[in-house]
């Protein structure tokens, strides 16, 4: 394309993926925070529950003063609670939606933009229960979410692989969206490193639900070798060894954001990097490969 990727869309980034370390000390989480929030390139920055209350105050302040719109991640409340959102136990999903709710009180306080989550593990033979399991807790999400007025957005993950999410496959993903459809406050987040998990083309995994996209990553996946520090859905470099995605797959991926109009000029949809540095590598390296990447793809798409 002619014009700059930022006329089309607000670049973005996860910021502890970024920046693994960040989450050990506070000097260290404000310090990678900073790095991103001083970074011409990015206009939004993804952060989830900070790792220390200290930070509850400073971190929303930081992006205030920085004039950057960010996003609030509720994966790390289910997986350091081991919740599960669409369990088949009762009082399970009610906890893991309590937590959800807690979540969301906390995004509002910080004032972030949108809220985020996933679906969690499932039994093979009892995958439609599951689905109608999620639908009841999304709905109760995002009925609390209105109160706040942010939007919800559901990740999709790989299903077998590494997180073994319901969502998944887009057979699964539309199954369940039909039960949703009506939430006017709901949407996916699509991710380009989890489509080669899933093993389903970019047309098929995006296709289906693209009305519903509110929010894409884009990123990279090693699945070839399971000795690998890379392995599964560690977000590697672009073009890192025996990986799936480097420039040609995320102009692809571009492309069809396009065509169905995600991407469209004057747009500001989320377009966020989830890039994580392998330990030896240098995080601030692995940011401007991604963004390298960014730019030579977009140049690319049509």
């Amino acid at each position: 394309m002619l014009y700059d990727i930022h006329n089309y869309a607000k670049i973005g980034i996860v910021l502890t993926q970024a920046f693994p370390e960040a989450s050990k000390c506070e000097v260290g989480f404000v310090s990678a925070l900073k790095k991103i929030l001083t970074d011409e390139y990015f206009e939004l920055v993804e952060i989830g529950q900070l790792p220390f209350s200290s930070l509850n105050e400073t971190v929303p302040a930081l992006i205030k003063c920085a004039h950057m719109d960010f996003t609030y991640c509720g994966h790390s409340r289910l997986f350091a609670n081991k919740l599960n959102i669409n369990s088949l136990d009762e009082t399970e999903r009610q906890k893991a939606v309590a937590e959800m709710k807690r979540g969301l009180d906390e995004a509002h306080a910080f004032g972030a933009s949108e809220y985020q989550f996933l679906s969690r593990t499932y039994d093979e033979d009892k995958i439609a229960e599951h689905i109608e399991a999620l639908s009841k807790s999304t709905r109760e999400i995002c009925e609390y979410a209105k109160q706040y007025n942010i939007p919800v957005t559901l990740e999709i993950f790989d299903h077998d692989i590494d997180k073994k999410s319901l969502l998944g496959p887009i057979d699964r993903v539309t199954a369940f969206l039909e039960k949703v459809k009506d939430l006017d406050n709901f949407g996916f987040m699509v991710d380009c490193s989890h489509i080669p998990m899933i093993r389903e083309t970019i047309s098929e995994n995006l296709d289906p639900i693209k009305d519903r996209i509110l929010h894409a990553h884009m990123g990279n996946t090693q699945i070839v070798d399971k000795n690998d520090v890379a392995y599964g859905d560690m977000h590697p470099r672009f073009g890192y060894p025996q990986s799936e995605n480097d420039t040609e797959y995320l102009t692809e991926f571009l492309q069809k954001l396009k065509d169905f109009g995600y991407i469209y000029e004057g747009g500001r949809n989320c377009l966020s990097f989830e890039v994580r540095p392998t330990p030896n590598e240098d995080p601030e390296i692995v940011i401007a490969n991604a963004k390298r990447t960014l730019n030579e793809a977009w140049r690319a798409v049509k």
